[in-house]
């Protein structure tokens, strides 16, 4: 059987174990082949494939991104997409596809298996940890070291000079970076799309930690949280007006606009700072390569069993095929659980 891999949507660390498990476990055990396509559903379109041997995939366990490049194309946007998809699969001789990437790659997976029968196994991957069907999702933890060790940091600088430091960090309608990451790294105040909080619920914060001796705070800030006031006004902030092939905007800005308004109704000195793609750049933790190598090895298994139109999973401390329907169909926000222990920590 030839088995074809592709990687899409935003990079992340672990892709690269994936793709290595996948291969050794496929060769080692099923005798697969393996067609590496370049940059997404993009590279499908335009046949631009690349062999993956033992050779090939030696040696990326512990390098970030991924070695096949990605790509944000959305085949359902492109006249014809699915069908030329479907034709250069036969063309080039693939008879699965394994298919790594978030909610809007695995998307376009499930659209292929329900309309047009596409062979196609789906592996998680989003820094954001929205995806249902699984527990985590690799990458995240990768992002959340990242976050807790620049929140560390910015402590430091907060308590020197009584300052206010707003982080924004990544998290598009789930706020699992923040939450999680703000909980380790000890963040005065987290603001998330899922539970937000009006600019002078944090000034009320910021002030009884001031009023205790407190003269310093770290707020950790989604970057899909919108600005809330108490008089019923919103603003999303976004980086642009425009939108990829998804429909998604571009977010960015909401931690800026935060230490803006803080500023403005304390009179504390405030700073802000941006993550940005740092978070999912870089060498993967040791719990993501772990996780990224059991999907690729149950992935393998997946084709050589036939379960189509399904996604590996983490259930507990198992690794479980969950229809692709379950994992895009409904995100995977936080819950009121960990919004409850977050706030013990609040001021």
């Amino acid at each position: 059987m030839n088995v074809g891999v592709l990687t899409g949507g935003g990079d992340c660390p672990g892709l690269n174990p994936v793709i290595r498990a996948l291969v050794r476990k496929g060769l080692k055990d099923y005798g697969f082949e393996f067609t590496g396509i370049r940059w997404g559903w993009k590279g499908l379109l335009e046949k631009d494939t690349c062999k993956l041997d033992l050779d090939a995939v030696s040696g990326i366990l512990h390098v970030g991104g991924t070695i096949l490049g990605t790509s944000r194309t959305n085949l359902f946007k492109i006249e014809g997409g699915p069908e030329r998809a479907v034709k250069s699969l036969n063309e080039l001789g693939i008879d699965a596809l394994v298919a790594i990437g978030g909610d809007d790659t695995l998307g376009v997976a499930k659209h292929l298996f329900d309309g047009l029968g596409v062979h196609v196994i789906g592996v998680p991957k989003t820094i954001d940890n929205d995806l249902s069907g699984t527990d985590y999702t690799f990458g995240f933890d990768t992002a959340v070291a990242i976050a807790t060790e620049a929140i560390d940091r910015l402590h430091s600088t907060a308590e020197s000079h009584q300052r206010v430091m707003v982080v924004e960090v990544m998290g598009r309608s789930a706020g699992w970076i923040a939450v999680v990451s703000g909980i380790a790294g000890g963040a005065d105040v987290i603001v998330t799309p899922e539970f937000p909080l009006t600019v002078e619920d944090v000034c009320d914060l910021i002030k009884q930690r001031w009023a205790r001796g407190k003269r310093f705070s770290v707020v950790c800030v989604s970057e899909g949280a919108k600005i809330l006031w108490r008089s019923g006004e919103q603003k999303e902030v976004l980086a642009s007006d425009e939108v990829d092939a998804f429909g998604n905007v571009k977010l960015g800005g909401v931690g800026a606009v935060f230490a803006r308004e803080i500023k403005r109704l304390t009179g504390l000195d405030v700073r802000d700072t941006t993550l940005g793609y740092i978070q999912r750049g870089g060498t993967p933790t040791p719990h993501d390569r772990v996780l990224g190598t059991r999907f690729g090895v149950k992935a393998a298994d997946m084709v050589a069993q036939g379960e189509w139109g399904k996604m590996a999973g983490l259930k507990g401390d198992e690794i479980v095929s969950v229809p692709l329907s379950v994992a895009v169909d409904t995100k995977k926000l936080v819950t009121k659980e960990w919004w409850d222990l977050a706030q013990v920590f609040f001021g």
